[in-house]
């Protein structure tokens, strides 16, 4: 089974661990553990805590540079891609398909030319908010920001991240923000690691409301692999992942679930710790009657689409 992850906050780790590198390491997400998974594309995250950076462009920036040092010392296997044609062309090559993603909003600085410039550095989703409130909106950590919405600057990041190619992502986007994208959005959109609310009550999981309307547009959900949005637990369990795509699966339908592990972001117990194990998930998804097709879609196709409709 072909597996895209649509996210995961490993470039962070590079980083700060310089001796460490995308290869081979003791994170979860490697080369030899996605070659292991059969993974087809890795979405890799740019993450800011602005609580703990002064210039979030410039930490963005700085990170940028490790990502693509990374792919350059690593091009016999791993490939970036910023497109579906990218994602074939890797794939004949015997590579992994690596897509380039920020993960805060706030790294534009409130200007619409770092939009465009990030876009040119080969940015492809923008994970609109983390869990601070910044130009264009507000997080949902915090039920104090739910009604509060898109500002006017993020208003124009919608329109023009349609008008480039971008996904927009708004997992950690308030409860309002994300019916302002989904009002304002003439693309599809994602929620890149999110699972639903109903089944773990948790601001930071999908309404049954947001889950249709995310469906109606054409959008995709991440399931997220930590064990809080599951089941308010340390344990993440591959069962309980199963709970979570099959109530999506009938509010929203097939179409709409996807894979987000948020792995090297999350610090739980993980029975899934890496790609090379997602076929715990897949055994799980066989003996709760989910077909190979519903199984193709989870863990790839749903991702495709999104990936020929927005870039």
């Amino acid at each position: 089974m072909q597996i895209i992850d649509l996210h995961c906050d490993t470039i962070m780790h590079l980083m700060d661990q310089p001796h460490l590198n995308l290869y081979h390491n003791n994170l979860s997400v490697d080369i030899e553990k996605l070659q292991s998974g059969n993974a087809l594309a890795q979405f890799f995250a740019l993450y800011i805590d602005l609580a703990k950076q002064q210039n979030p462009l410039q930490y963005c920036l700085s990170m940028l540079d490790v990502f693509h040092r990374e792919m350059k010392s690593q091009h016999s296997y791993i490939a970036i891609a910023q497109n579906y044609q990218d994602l074939l062309l890797n794939q004949q090559a015997g590579k992994i398909s690596a897509f380039l993603t920020i993960e805060e909003g706030g790294a534009l600085q409130g200007r619409l030319e770092n939009l465009r410039n990030f876009y040119r550095l080969g940015v492809r989703l923008l994970t609109l908010t983390w869990n601070y409130p910044n130009e264009i909106g507000y997080p949902n950590v915090d039920e104090r920001y739910g009604k509060l919405g898109l500002t006017d600057f993020g208003k124009q990041v919608i329109g023009q991240m349609n008008q480039l190619g971008m996904i927009i992502d708004v997992s950690h986007l308030s409860d309002q923000g994300f019916y302002d994208v989904a009002a304002l959005s003439n693309q599809p959109f994602v929620a890149s690691h999110s699972n639903a609310r109903a089944i773990r009550e948790h601001r930071r999981n999908l309404t049954d409301d947001m889950i249709t309307l995310l469906a109606e547009k054409g959008g995709i959900m991440g399931i997220n692999f930590s064990g809080n949005f599951l089941a308010g637990s340390n344990w993440s369990r591959a069962d309980d992942m199963v709970r979570h795509i099959k109530h999506i699966v009938k509010i929203g339908g097939i179409d709409v679930v996807a894979l987000g592990t948020d792995f090297d972001g999350i610090e739980y117990q993980l029975e899934i710790s890496h790609l090379g194990n997602i076929n715990k998930l897949v055994d799980a998804l066989i003996s709760n009657g989910f077909t190979t097709d519903d199984i193709e879609k989870i863990c790839y196709k749903n991702a495709i689409r999104i990936i020929k409709e927005c870039l």
